[in-house]
């Protein structure tokens, strides 16, 4: 047997026992279970070294585009109006989550020998590879950056459903994520829309393609009122497991072993600043009478094709926590380049400076 066929065994094998630990977790009443389960189960065996294999990070295009065409379907007309009216909210936590990041990077900063682009690039909430991306043009070792956002995108996806759950009440098994039906053109109507949007966005060079291009030609489909036909269940559950086994299977076991003290510290900043973000959306949902869940998930840390799904599952506002997401990724992610330039110039005339030299 070659290299690569055993290869294909050992993941075809691990997507099945993911797909089983996303079942016990449904049989359990765990929030998102077709996600947390096969992202619990992929990160313990990738930190136990048992996963020999990396899960290829070309599998994470096609939950992105599923869950990104469903939640278009959310954007009807009358909810594309109403999420005007609270653009300066969206605008105003979009700036705070970012002051919270910034205050959080500074402390992981002097916690640690990192550097400060290192801790921003961390701390800063955006798509761990385009971090870990960013990291290696700036010369910084990516491995913690990759650690950092993954564990940032874990926890919120763990913890904040958890959350909200145990605040508003256990679910039942009825708050199971529900999709459309099983429609040969309506579903290559919205699979037709989705894989176009992703690839003129990638063609653009646009960040986050995957998901903000399906996103917007599902989104202006729903708009106009061509109704296309949600996936099925079974599909978009697919979706969660190819997720969540990629998801856990970053948490690296070298990371684990070699760097158990930058460990607590990552982990630590990670909790602070969901910490911090959730109380921020809290204060900000009771000042202006929104719904506390839809600003904690519309401020929360993670990945907007997560939270998507978590609000989705949650039968919170779908429209408005991604809109709350997507004002923060389209105010931070054309500006992060720039900002850790202008960081790493500074560190670099610093330690010049202090070593004597001319920068």
């Amino acid at each position: 047997m070659s290299l690569r066929t055993k290869d294909m065994f050992t993941l075809a094998a691990l997507y099945a026992v993911a797909s089983l630990a996303g079942w016990i977790f449904s049989r359990i009443g765990i929030p998102l279970p077709w996600m947390i389960g096969p992202l619990v189960l992929s990160a313990a065996l990738s930190v136990s070294g048992l996963l020999k294999i990396a899960v290829p990070v070309k599998t994470r295009p096609f939950g992105q585009m599923t869950i990104a065409a469903q939640v278009g379907l959310a954007f009807t007309p009358a909810a594309l109006a109403a999420l005007i009216g609270l653009a300066p909210i969206m605008i105003g936590m979009a700036l705070s989550s970012a002051a919270c990041a910034g205050f959080v990077a500074l402390l992981l900063a002097r916690s640690t020998n990192i550097s400060l682009s290192q801790a921003f690039l961390s701390t800063f909430p955006t798509s761990p590879v385009e971090a870990a991306i960013m990291a290696e043009r700036h010369n910084c070792d990516p491995a913690p950056v990759i650690l950092a956002q993954t564990t940032r995108i874990a926890a919120v996806v763990i913890l904040v459903p958890i959350a909200v759950f145990a605040m508003d009440g256990w679910p039942d098994r009825a708050g199971v994520v529900r999709g459309g039906t099983f429609d040969l053109l309506g579903n290559g109507f919205l699979a037709l829309l989705a894989i176009t949007g992703a690839l003129l966005f990638k063609r653009l060079r646009l960040s986050n393609p995957y998901f903000l291009g399906p996103l917007t030609f599902s989104s202006a489909a729903s708009a106009i009122g061509l109704h296309p036909t949600g996936f099925p269940p079974e599909m978009l559950s697919l979706a969660q497991i190819i997720l969540g086994t990629w998801l856990g299977s970053t948490f690296r076991h070298d990371l684990f072993v070699n760097q158990k003290r930058q460990l607590i510290t990552i982990l630590t900043s990670t909790f602070l600043l969901l910490g911090l973000v959730s109380v921020l959306a809290i204060g900000m949902a009771w000042m202006t009478g929104q719904q506390w869940e839809v600003l904690v998930l519309g401020a929360a840390p993670g990945g907007v094709t997560e939270m998507a799904l978590t609000a989705k599952y949650l039968s919170i506002d779908l429209a408005l926590v991604t809109a709350f997401q997507l004002t923060r990724i389209f105010i931070f992610m054309p500006n992060i380049p720039w900002i850790i330039r202008m960081i790493d110039t500074y560190e670099k005339r610093k330690n010049a400076s202090s070593s004597g030299q001319e920068p």
